[in-house]
């Protein structure tokens, strides 16, 4: 996936893969799925995907401080 956030492309497929939480089975509507990436200039950001009745329903992509990113990697 690909998004532009703040004129900046972030994009799954060009961006190296640091970790993967996942909530819940497969086919699990409330179950999801998150995914920290790293872009080649240094920017994190997280592909974030679920069943209907999760807290992510849609695919989406957020941008993620390096900060955060660090926090949300100690939390796994």
């Amino acid at each position: 996936m690909k998004k532009i956030i703040c004129k900046v492309t972030y994009d799954t497929d060009a961006s190296e893969l640091v970790m993967k939480k996942t909530s819940g089975e497969f086919g699990d509507p409330a179950g999801y799925e998150e995914s920290l990436y790293k872009t080649a200039d240094g920017k994190f950001f997280l592909y974030v995907n679920g069943g209907a009745e999760s807290i992510y329903p849609k695919e989406d992509i957020k941008r993620m401080a390096a900060k955060k990113a660090e926090e949300w990697q100690a939390n796994a």
